[in-house]
This record gives C-alpha cells, sequence and structure tokens, in this order.
C-alpha cells in the first residue's frame, strides 16, 4: 500500500513522532491511523524504558495558571539536555502537566514520593471503617489488612501523579503520556516536582 505525504503529516501532527517513525507505522499497519497511533505508542513505551537510568540534569519549570486565578501550580520536568528542552514538544508536555496538577490536585508524583504518614491514617481509616461493618468486623485481621492493601491502592491510582488518568486522553495514565514523550523525543525524561496553590486552601 502506497502511504501518502498528506498521511504521514496527519499522524505526525496527532501523536508528534518523527516523519519515518509516522510513515513506518502507517506502513506496517496498512494505513490505518488508530492502529498505527497504537503501533507508534507501543514503540514509545519500549523506547522509554530504555533510557530510563540516563542521567536528566536539564529541563524547565512550567507553569499554569487556571482562567479564573483561583489555581496556580508550577512544575519542574527535567531531560538531558538543553536542545530538548527548548523543543515545542517538550514544552507543551510541561504545559500539559501542570494543567493536570491544576485539574486533578494530586499528592506526589511517584508511590515513592507518598507520605508514610498519609498511607498510615488512611489505612487505620480504612481499617477502623471495616471493624465498624457488621459484616466486615468478625473477619480476621490479616484478611483485613490485605482488603486494606487493595483500597490503599485505589488510593495511589487516584492520589499519585503518574497514575492518575491524564486529563486531556482518560486512555492514558500521566505516566504513559511520560513515557510516550520520552520515545518520541528520545531523551530519557522525568517529573521533578510540583507546587499547586489554591486559593483559601
Amino acid at each position: 500500500m502506497t502511504i501518502s505525504a498528506q498521511q504521514v503529516k496527519e499522524l505526525r501532527q496527532r501523536t508528534g513522532a518523527g516523519m519515518m517513525d509516522c510513515k513506518k507505522a502507517l506502513a506496517e499497519t496498512n494505513g490505518d491511523f488508530d492502529q498505527a497511533i497504537d503501533y507508534l505508542r507501543k514503540k514509545g513505551l519500549s523506547a522509554a524504558a530504555k533510557k530510563a537510568g540516563r542521567a536528566t540534569t536539564e529541563g524547565r519549570v512550567g507553569h499554569y495558571i487556571h482562567t479564573n486565578g483561583k489555581i496556580g501550580v508550577l512544575v519542574e520536568v527535567a531531560c538531558e539536555t538543553d536542545f530538548v528542552a527548548k523543543t515545542e514538544q517538550f514544552n507543551t508536555f510541561v504545559k500539559d502537566v501542570a494543567m493536570h496538577i491544576a485539574a486533578s490536585d494530586p499528592i506526589c508524583v511517584t508511590e515513592e514520593d507518598m507520605p508514610a504518614e498519609y498511607v498510615a491514617k488512611e489505612r487505620q481509616l480504612i481499617v477502623d471503617t471495616m471493624k465498624e461493618d457488621s459484616k466486615m468486623a468478625s473477619k480476621p485481621d490479616e484478611m483485613l489488612e490485605k482488603i486494606a492493601e487493595g483500597k490503599l491502592k485505589k488510593i495511589y491510582t487516584e492520589q499519585v501523579l503518574l497514575n492518575q488518568k491524564f486529563v486531556k486522553n482518560a486512555e492514558l495514565s500521566v505516566g504513559d503520556y511520560l513515557k510516550e514523550t520520552i520515545g518520541s523525543l528520545g531523551e530519557n525524561m522525568s517529573i521533578v516536582r510540583f507546587a499547586r496553590l489554591a486559593m483559601g486552601s
């Protein structure tokens, strides 16, 4: 099947991937756009895994102010070179993450960053609530602890930035979006830290 320049251009606009990668993805999927996007996504995730150990000493601090002026976010995103930090795609990623943080109010970047006191408090609250439930109270403590661990995983999904569903595309987590961008830009990247300020909080 012949792949036209227009098809390649359109796929590039939709994914941000390189021209040759887009052409190859379309050729591999017989011009099917949805399959080509999946192909590029898998390629990006694989490339991100290979780059995971490389140092990220450059980057940018991005910001986002919600239109009502009552929520503001600063986020630090690191990459390997200043060249990539100046690209439009990198800066779009930084802005998207800042906007996501404003909308979703995560507690921390990774599960490892979750404050131990917060986790302990939530676990105890879950266990105490189950013990007050007549159907759960008779269950052994070990079982309650296992159930609590399952409920904590849900909290990690909802409160950890990299685990949250990306506000601009619910099919991706923020972590998936990061990996795809790493694959597309060809450099390791990391979301280092963020600060979110809201009026009255």
